[in-house]
């Protein structure tokens, strides 16, 4: 699968220079990391987000958001938001402020 650069640097703005971010090749294009833990993902299909299990019903019920697959697995706690969910700016920033808010709340690796 290839690589959206696009989205990337989108993502790169949106989550800034703070401490204990990082880049890792992943899922089949780019995932972002905050501690060690995986905070959301861009990849051709679309923008993966960790919201975590049990906290992704609001964004699951959102156009253009389906739930993460692996393979033929669903990924419970992850969704995938395509270009009309991430091309929002305001939708784009919720997610992102959800994933965030997971991953802070977990321990550092």
């Amino acid at each position: 699968m290839a690589r959206d650069a696009g989205l990337e640097e989108l993502l790169r703005e949106e989550l800034g220079q703070r401490p204990g971010l990082s880049e890792k090749a992943m899922f089949g294009g780019r995932a972002f990391l905050l501690n060690g833990h995986l905070l959301c993902g861009a990849r051709e299909d679309g923008m993966l987000v960790r919201l975590g299990k049990g906290n992704d019903a609001w964004a699951l019920a959102l156009p253009d958001i389906k739930r993460m697959l692996s393979g033929a697995r669903e990924m419970q706690g992850w969704v995938r938001a395509g270009p009309g969910a991430y091309g929002n700016d305001m939708l784009r920033k919720r997610l992102l402020i959800a994933a965030l808010d997971f991953a802070e709340a977990l321990p550092p690796k």
